[in-house]
């Protein structure tokens, strides 16, 4: 079997390289590679590099990722978001591969308080997030065979993230402000990569489960209680926390104002996946504590 993966160099691409590695021969690019057309901003190179590979499994983790740039670079944005995946899935229609494809809870509106499932409705506010739902809208259309999986609050040992920003804070600061009316479950780019491994495997075998699935860590907290939790965590590790607990002071959204709205509910319902697939998804601050330990010892 034959894997082509794009993205490989952010966060979630970089642990697909790991995962995908045992289920057969890996091509993996980036946007810079060199050989072969890894660079989304350009449709027909990447419909080219598809043909060239003639891959039985094409997994799509390269995006416009940043929500506020997105919104003064709108035709980057589509391009990259939507435009492109449509052509990964009319190739992949074509030649009767698999797509795998990564989404975003921002393709809800943020309302309410229960947890999204797949066949609520949609209702994208930024461009960041009209774009990702157009790339869902265009992959379907295709007919191809798919997975998309919508995640939130992506994080990794490996680059930036919202704990390593906390602990860099909480150690030079007697105080911090921290948004406490958004909500979601941080999910580790570890376990994305690791559940796509698994559902490839089953989906080789069962042509019906090609759709959308909810795929996040268990569990639901806000940035304020996942602040907390990480700095908590920092100071009985020894690591030297200036900023005392009762120092950790929670805010609106509206205190952080932004380019791009943010959904305040990005809880998702994840349930049609562990029932699809067999799995049990694990509390979110399972995965937090082994990033925390790891970065954590790399500090000390």
């Amino acid at each position: 079997m034959k894997i082509l993966l794009f993205g490989k160099g952010g966060q979630v691409g970089w642990e697909l390289q790991r995962s995908l590695a045992p289920l057969g021969e890996l091509v993996a690019l980036s946007a810079s590679s060199q050989n072969l057309c890894g660079d989304f901003t350009d449709p027909e190179g990447i419909a080219q590099t598809v043909r060239a590979v003639a891959p039985d499994i094409i997994v799509n983790a390269a995006a416009h990722t940043a929500v506020d740039k997105a919104e003064s670079e709108p035709d980057l944005s589509r391009t990259v978001n939507a435009l492109t995946p449509g052509v990964l899935a009319q190739e992949a229609k074509r030649s009767g591969a698999w797509l795998v494809h990564y989404s975003t809870d921002y393709v809800f509106d943020g309302s309410g308080d229960q947890p999204w499932q797949e066949t609520d409705p949609t209702g994208p506010l930024g461009i960041y997030a009209k774009t990702k739902l157009a790339g869902e809208e265009a992959i379907r259309a295709t007919g191809c065979r798919h997975l998309i999986f919508r995640t939130s609050w992506v994080y990794a040992a490996r680059g930036g993230n919202f704990a390593k920003t906390m602990l860099r804070l909480a150690r030079e600061r007697d105080s911090l402000a921290v948004i406490d009316d958004q909500v979601g479950a941080p999910t580790g780019a570890d376990l994305l990569a690791d559940v796509t491994a698994h559902a490839i495997r089953s989906a080789l075998q069962r042509p019906d489960v090609s759709g959308v699935y909810h795929l996040a860590a268990g569990g639901e907290t806000s940035w304020y209680d996942y602040a907390g939790f990480v700095i908590e965590f920092a100071r009985q590790a020894g690591i030297d926390i200036k900023v005392a607990q009762e120092a950790i002071q929670p805010v609106p959204t509206s205190a952080f104002p932004l380019p791009a709205p943010r959904p305040k509910n990005s809880r998702l319902d994840t349930r049609k996946l562990q029932n699809t697939f067999d799995l049990s998804l694990p509390h979110w601050q399972n995965g937090i504590t082994r990033m925390l330990t790891e970065i954590l010892e790399k500090s000390l």
